[in-house]
């Protein structure tokens, strides 16, 4: 399929880290399984896949971490 942002690159299945923040807290999760385009980087993830990102994003936030950085386990 053709980006959508760049328009001329291909989303392909592959992998990214996603970043978030909320407040003074910054959560990093690696190796994210998405669709990347080959052409600008721009990725997508899955309902299934960003409803668990955020997910694992709240456990942070629960915990009280002002920086996590975790990777994704499938």
């Amino acid at each position: 399929m053709n980006c959508p942002i760049c328009k001329v690159g291909r989303s392909e299945p592959g992998f990214n880290v996603v970043t978030l923040i909320r407040g003074e807290a910054t959560i990093v999760i690696k190796t994210v399984p998405a669709e990347v385009c080959d052409g600008c980087g721009e990725y997508s993830l899955s309902a299934e896949i960003a409803a668990r990102v955020y997910a694992m994003a709240e456990e942070s936030i629960k915990n009280r971490a002002e920086v996590d950085v975790r990777r994704f386990v499938a």
